[in-house]
């Protein structure tokens, strides 16, 4: 009994192998990936602690510093029709950040627990390392999250917030890590699951995120398909969403009194509206504004319309 219970499990390993190996995707090199996405605006700059930060210094010069912070699993090119709406005002600092973009992973560096807290500690290495001592700051979805967070630790450093369809307050009957991500966070299937990244879980990520299908193109999702698969970057991702439900600082939000812009697609499927409205009662300073037919990510779905309600919140600045 013991003899076939063995062979069967050898059996069950090899089937496993194989199957594996067969929906396995291959890294790919940093260099074609780079090459790829990077722009004539891209900048390759080292931080504090060794890493190396993919970052763009757009728009007007001498204008006020807009710094921009993407969501999870996305990249800074998601800002960037607000670059081209804002661009003619505003200083528009944006970056990949770590285990994301051209980033990418950063092993070795004070980044590479790929919390919070080191995601907070990048931001500031960067702005720091580019001189901007004051500063506007946006940030969607996760990077709305390391938005506020940044506020309570280096309130001195902003002077306006700006919010999308920011992660981070519990919903209704608290935290519960997704499925997905426990069976990412276990010590042999999360870095085995972590390799196998088909299109069609782009795709159907994308589509969940907008109203309006016309904008998930082809292109669209190649893009954070192939961003996700540069070499480093799906084992950090691992890492990072060990750290899904770590934070209890949203308890401390209503410290937080810089005027605040919300923003929210009334649609949101990833972060629903009510947490918009909770933010809103939170944080003392707040103006929320909801935009009807629109998903998690307006400063793509609504560009135009977004981009004029922060033009006319940061005023004259």
């Amino acid at each position: 009994m013991l003899r076939r219970l063995g062979i069967g499990l050898v059996l069950l390993a090899a089937v496993l192998a194989v199957a594996f190996l067969a929906l396995r995707d291959p890294s790919l090199p940093r260099a074609y990936v780079v090459e790829k996405y990077s722009s004539e605006a891209s900048q390759f700059i080292e931080i504090a602690g060794g890493a190396i930060a993919h970052i763009r210094d757009e728009g007007n010069r001498n204008g006020y510093p807009l710094v921009l912070i993407h969501g999870s699993n996305a990249s800074l090119h998601t800002w960037e029709p607000w670059v081209a709406e804002l661009g003619d005002t505003f200083r528009i600092i944006s970056m990949d950040m770590p285990a994301h973009g051209l980033t990418g992973a950063v092993p070795g560096t004070p980044y590479d627990a790929y919390d919070k807290a080191s995601q907070i500690a990048f931001v500031d290495a960067v702005v720091s390392e580019m001189g901007v001592s004051k500063f506007a700051m946006a940030g969607n979805s996760m990077g709305g999250h390391i938005t506020w967070r940044y506020a309570l630790e280096h309130p001195e450093k902003l002077s306006h917030l700006i919010l999308l369809d920011a992660s981070g307050i519990p919903p209704p009957g608290g935290f519960e890590t997704p499925y997905v991500f426990r069976l990412l966070g276990m010590p042999v299937i999360g870095p085995l699951l972590g390799q196998i990244t088909p299109r069609r879980l782009f795709e159907d990520g994308l589509r969940a995120s907008f109203t309006d299908q016309s904008l998930v193109t082809d292109e669209m999702i190649d893009r954070y398909r192939e961003l996700a698969l540069m070499e480093g970057s799906r084992e950090a991702n691992i890492i990072r969403y060990g750290h899904y439900n770590e934070d209890v600082l949203h308890l401390r939000l209503a410290e937080i009194s810089l005027p605040t812009l919300i923003l929210w697609g009334e649609d949101d499927a990833l972060v629903p509206v009510a947490s918009g409205w909770e933010f809103a009662k939170r944080m003392p300073n707040s103006t929320l504004t909801i935009y009807e037919g629109v998903g998690h990510i307006p400063m793509e779905e609504v560009a135009k319309q977004s981009a004029a309600d922060v033009r006319e919140f940061l005023g004259g600045l």
